[in-house]
């Protein structure tokens, strides 16, 4: 059986991914998905959160993110990156949603 990764593993393996992921999709796919801006806000808003407090609930940034992203579905026309920033977020509120 796989070893549980927790919300802190999570966040010091996949945010430096996140943070890159999320500035190069708006970027390359942004003109096409402007929703993509705010995803990145979104992050960036959850990131500053985590910072002051390990703890804080990210729920109402989860909520928007599932609005924003139509429950994480990813576009026909998005790269790997897109997909993977999707993949990402969602793993990581399944995660925060566990604890």
């Amino acid at each position: 059986m796989a070893a549980q990764i927790d919300n802190q593993e999570f966040i010091e393996a996949e945010f430096p991914k996140l943070n890159f992921f999320t500035t190069q999709i708006v970027k390359v796919h942004g003109a096409h998905h402007p929703e993509l801006a705010e995803v990145r806000e979104l992050f960036v808003a959850m990131v500053a959160k985590l910072q002051h407090d390990l703890q804080a609930d990210l729920t109402p940034e989860f909520k928007r993110l599932q609005t924003v992203t139509d429950d994480y579905r990813v576009p026909a026309d998005a790269c790997g990156a897109y997909q993977a920033t999707y993949q990402l977020l969602q793993q990581f509120q399944t995660l925060e949603l566990a604890e």
